[in-house]
């Protein structure tokens, strides 16, 4: 008991001297709260999609891409609590949003029982440049926590990105036309033979990228690809 109160009392302390700040809304944090705030966390613009009714993201990937299922945690907008979180996320050195995130979601997932079936997690790689740069992949981290919560296996090294480029639609299109390499490869595809696989990014906006990556996880001999974003562009 002694020690717990000595504990909060070192606590209060450090905030006052070095006060922890939101993500969202940037005010100071207080006992209890971590990285959002209570408004802000209450204010957060959660999708309450699920893997189990057809919702927004589905649709995106009608006609392209043989997806069993996919969804997002959050809208995106231009401004705003999201936007803030993966700006910091993907460009402040702070990777535990990820994390923050994945747990969040990941018990969101685990209580619906909706992805009971998943036996690997992949995240949406980076060009090594492009990670050596940063220093951390900014799915990574909410892949992770996501996988740990389905008691899946996480893989980050068996989906790699063969060039430094940006996937959007327009560049993916090019790749096809000048017939040139996959923009993904898939290590050893025998692995990914007869598995469930949760294909996992950061913010869904053209569904390029998760195009591009499910079609070189389907090089794989029956093989499913759900997919699973942090936000989704509405």
């Amino acid at each position: 008991m002694y020690f717990s109160k000595l504990s909060n009392i070192i606590n209060d302390i450090n905030t006052v001297l070095l006060p922890r700040l939101c993500f969202g809304c940037n005010d100071q944090l207080y006992r209890g709260e971590q990285l959002l705030c209570t408004l802000c966390r209450n204010q957060i613009p959660l999708t309450e999609y699920n893997f189990i009714e057809q919702n927004a993201v589905d649709t995106i990937f009608y006609g392209r891409i043989d997806i069993k299922k996919a969804s997002a945690f959050l809208f995106y907008s231009d401004q705003g609590i999201v936007k803030n979180l993966i700006h910091f996320l993907k460009y402040k050195n702070q990777p535990q949003i990820g994390q923050f995130l994945g747990d969040w979601y990941g018990q969101v997932l685990r209580e619906s029982n909706a992805l009971d079936h998943i036996d690997i997690v992949i995240p949406v790689p980076l060009h090594k440049k492009k990670l050596n740069k940063r220093g951390y992949n900014q799915v990574s981290g909410f892949a992770k926590r996501i996988a740990n919560h389905l008691n899946a296996s996480y893989m980050d090294d068996i989906l790699v990105k063969t060039a430094n480029t940006r996937t959007q639609t327009k560049k993916n299109r090019f790749y096809r036309w000048r017939g040139m390499p996959d923009l993904y490869r898939v290590n050893n595809p025998a692995f990914l033979c007869n598995k469930n696989v949760l294909l996992i990014d950061d913010v869904i906006t053209t569904g390029a990228t998760i195009e591009a990556c499910t079609r070189a996880i389907k090089k794989a001999k029956d093989v499913t690809v759900s997919v699973a974003a942090m936000a989704v562009v509405p």
